[in-house]
């Protein structure tokens, strides 16, 4: 080839070095976004730990204000209860009292018929739970399972009852009650004054009905037809069938009707008007005189009153949450 065609020649070192000086260039290019990519990562996730630790801090907040709520009626009870009333209204007001004294305590179960009242109303509160379990589990499954004529339309009456208020069916309640009591026989048992009159008004409760019917109706319908199938009736499928699955839910619903009827004041104060039937919340009551009134003693009646129920609570919660989550996932 002669000089004027040749080809120039590559500077190989030239070149390299450049490729060599891209590629580092590009190395530290990618290092560089890399640690962008992982200051953005790191910074998005202080943030999302930094909301969640706000949100948690909110909830427990949320949850600690409803908790002074509920609970601190009943702490501040225990002050009064052992303490003399003169105390009560000192100024300033102490909420821990320097002298602690028991002659509440005394006074109440020496001078007043507190025990009684305390085994009226573990009677009165037993007696309408197991009741009231038979009566509306054995409705909810009619409702639930069974198919007659007009059936919606006397469910949906009973769910109307709901919002009748309780003064408003009182005094209809009081004379059924009274009129079964001039029956023969079942009079001894059902009336005015006596633990059946008690405990009767109370035996259905509208809400329980729906409760157990709906969950009746989670319940696999195989298990219905398979019985069927085996010839077996609506009373045995119920029994051997129904009523163990619904273990659950009788927890949750007993766990209500005990406490919602320890509370109970209104029948119990028309129903029972002497002492051998009177319960904890209408003897209670009585201890307020109309001129004075000792509020240690009540004070220490309602701290004793809310400790049974309270003790109820807390054996049966692990079952509670048990009946809860299984209610729920059978949904």
């Amino acid at each position: 080839m002669t000089a004027g065609s040749a080809a120039p020649e590559r500077d190989l070192t030239t070149d390299g070095a450049a490729t060599e000086r891209d590629m580092t260039a590009s190395d530290d290019g990618q290092a560089d976004s890399f640690e962008l990519d992982r200051a953005a990562f790191e910074a998005a996730g202080r943030r999302r730990r930094t909301s969640d630790r706000v949100r948690r801090i909110g909830a427990y907040a949320t949850l600690s204000l409803f908790v002074v709520i509920s609970v601190g009626p009943a702490l501040y009870l225990i002050s009064p209860a052992f303490r003399d009333s003169v105390s009560l209204f000192a100024y300033p007001p102490e909420w821990i009292p320097r002298r602690p004294t028991l002659e509440n305590y005394r006074f109440l179960f020496r001078n007043t018929e507190y025990i009684r009242w305390g085994v009226n109303t573990a009677v009165y509160a037993t007696g309408v739970t197991l009741v009231s379990l038979v009566t509306n589990s054995l409705a909810a499954y009619a409702f639930a399972r069974l198919r007659f004529p007009g059936r919606k339309v006397l469910f949906f009456l009973i769910l109307s009852t709901l919002m009748i208020p309780v003064a408003a069916v009182l005094a209809p309640t009081y004379l059924t009650v009274r009129t079964i009591g001039g029956w023969p026989l079942i009079g001894d048992w059902i009336d005015l004054d006596t633990y059946g009159g008690l405990i009767l008004p109370s035996a259905v409760s509208p809400l329980g009905v729906f409760m157990m019917k709906q969950f009746i109706e989670t319940l696999p319908g195989g298990l219905y037809e398979a019985a069927k199938l085996d010839g077996a009736s609506e009373w045995r499928i119920f029994r051997k069938i129904v009523l163990p699955l619904l273990k659950p839910a009788l927890v949750v619903l007993g766990i209500f009707v005990f406490m919602i009827t320890w509370a109970s004041y209104l029948w119990p104060l028309v129903a029972a008007t002497g002492d051998d039937y009177r319960v904890l919340t209408v003897g209670i009551q009585s201890l307020n005189g109309q001129f004075v009134t000792n509020w240690g003693v009540m004070g220490a009646a309602a701290l004793l009153t809310i400790v049974p129920v309270t003790i109820v609570f807390l054996f049966f919660q692990k079952w509670f949450v048990q009946a809860s989550m299984a209610g729920a996932l059978k949904q």
